[in-house]
């Protein structure tokens, strides 16, 4: 790897060469001229004599010997714990008695992949993706939520045996049903009492016009195999209506909507459990206005710290 901010390059070097060999410059004037020491001038030209043009080229900083290196036997322990028990370099580290940043240059030497890329149970790595455009593929899906009973959870009146009275109370269930662009991450979620197939189907016509408003045609829409999307004939007539493909992921893989799970996983920590609510319905009322958060203000990792509308492109303010 050549140096990050190098004072000489390659032509530079050959410039010192033909000013001393050529031009009959003095090594130390050909050194100023160009903002070096004089001891750089003499080890370019040295090189050159040794080995001609091939000399002036970046060399590799590795050094020659590492006696401190660890062994073969040491590095190889640290892989088979690694592969086997799926470990980070601080657990490595408590393990081996070696330093972490050690272990972490046994898995970098040996290209060994982060665990946030690899799926834990079956050693597979990740694949990531992103469709070009918005609209190319929808992500949909179902979080379900218990009901906080009136008056407030344990959240907000404390765990106690009469909490836990009311935890036994059959308070039911929510069901956010939530759509997220494949590209921009432009999300939209409802709150139902249930998840059967015209429930499903009456929030993808909504989710629709939700995406239209915004300029994006609906080409694809990915769920997971519950029966209320893979049986559902109204479902496949709502796809039809729309002119889009239904995209099934594989059976126990998850990961494929991972955009979905993702904001569900946001949807519970900054929505659903962020504050103690007073009743179910206080919190179902201001869904709309973290919706409005998500979509136009919260900044996005994987969006380079934008929030989603800035990847839409014929929103107010944005003509890209």
């Amino acid at each position: 790897m050549s140096h990050g901010m190098p004072r000489l390059n390659v032509y530079g070097r050959v410039l010192i060469v033909r000013r001393v060999l050529e031009e009959g410059w003095a090594p130390a004037a050909a050194a100023e001229s160009l903002g070096i020491s004089r001891a750089t001038a003499y080890k370019w030209l040295r090189r050159f004599r040794d080995e001609g043009l091939a000399g002036l080229a970046d060399r590799s900083s590795r050094p020659h010997r590492s006696p401190r290196r660890l062994s073969s036997a040491a590095e190889l322990e640290s892989l088979e714990l690694r592969q086997e028990r799926k470990l980070g370099p601080h657990r490595l580290a408590g393990i081996t008695g070696r330093p972490r940043s050690t272990c972490y240059a046994v898995l970098c030497r040996h290209r060994v992949h982060r665990l946030a890329w690899m799926d834990r149970p079956t050693g597979r790595v990740i694949r990531r993706y992103e469709r070009d455009a918005p609209g190319e593929l929808i992500h949909v899906d179902v979080k379900k939520l218990g009901r906080i009973p009136p008056g407030g959870g344990h959240c907000a009146l404390g765990r106690s045996p009469e909490t836990r009275r009311l935890k036994t109370r059959a308070n039911g269930y929510d069901f956010v049903h939530a759509a997220v662009d494949d590209h921009s991450r432009l999300a939209y979620a409802e709150g139902h009492t249930d998840e059967r197939g015209a429930t499903c189907t009456a929030f993808l016509r909504r989710a629709r016009a939700f995406y239209e408003a915004h300029g994006i045609r609906i080409q694809a829409v990915m769920t997971d195999n519950a029966l209320s999307y893979v049986h559902s004939q109204a479902f496949r007539e709502a796809l039809v209506e729309i002119g889009a493909r239904h995209v099934r992921i594989a059976p126990y893989r998850p990961q494929t909507t991972g955009k979905v799970e993702r904001f569900n996983r946001i949807l519970l920590e900054e929505w659903a459990y962020c504050r103690p609510y007073s009743d179910n319905q206080a919190r179902l009322d201001l869904l709309p206005g973290w919706l409005h958060l998500y979509n136009h203000h919260r900044s996005h990792t994987a969006l380079g710290g934008l929030p989603p509308i800035a990847r839409v492109n014929n929103v107010p303010g944005n003509y890209s």
